[in-house]
């Protein structure tokens, strides 16, 4: 399946939470667009030897980067305090310029230096994790260790701990479903798709 169909189910999903939980019109807005990047997130896997072999563009990694640099800038402009919000900004900004100039299968793993340092600097474990998420990210093979229970075990548990940060009821639901969807509309049962994931890793290495 494609990114724009991987987009739509996340941004799908986060309206569905919204309505769900009752959230307001600028929270609604904040869990679309948390789905959207949701369901995009298991893809960065994607390095530049697989680049033409893959259902996302690099273009698309570069987009995801680029947007998680522009949420950066505005969570550290909105949660941070003194030195360590212009840090964070300064981060992101840098993230969002990196991710436009670098090579595909160097622009993932800087940005995910890049997030990691940030959420050092505002001491946000969420954002740390998240860091280290995009970089072993970017030295995986596509569909495998994201595209596995243990990808999703621990993107929810960033998911989870983002939702503390924030405080908004319906992050975690919303960041989750849009990661398992992608996972579920990428399966080898369903009669579009010709490869499957390996869910079970490492356990099993079988596509499902």
């Amino acid at each position: 399946m494609n990114g724009t169909a991987h987009a739509a189910i996340g941004a799908a999903a986060g309206y569905v939470v919204a309505n769900t939980v009752n959230a307001s019109t600028s929270e609604t807005l904040l869990l679309v667009g948390l789905g959207v990047i949701s369901g995009l997130i298991p893809d960065l896997d994607i390095d530049g030897k697989l680049r033409d072999r893959i259902t996302l563009s690099h273009e698309v990694v570069r987009t995801v980067s680029q947007l998680i640099g522009i949420l950066m800038v505005i969570y550290s402009f909105c949660e941070g305090s003194s030195i360590e919000k212009w840090m964070g900004i300064a981060i992101g900004i840098g993230m969002i310029s990196i991710a436009s100039r670098i090579k595909q299968k160097h622009m993932l793993t800087l940005t995910g230096i890049g997030v990691l340092a940030g959420g050092a600097s505002l001491q946000e474990l969420w954002m740390i994790l998240f860091g280290v998420y995009m970089f072993i990210a970017s030295f995986i093979a596509h569909r495998s260790y994201t595209h596995s229970i243990i990808g999703v075990i621990f993107f929810g548990y960033i998911a989870f701990r983002f939702e503390m940060s924030l405080g908004i009821h319906g992050v975690y639901y919303t960041c989750l479903a849009g990661y398992i969807f992608h996972l579920a509309a990428d399966l080898k049962l369903l009669p579009f798709n010709k490869r499957g994931i390996k869910l079970f890793l490492p356990i099993s290495s079988k596509e499902i």
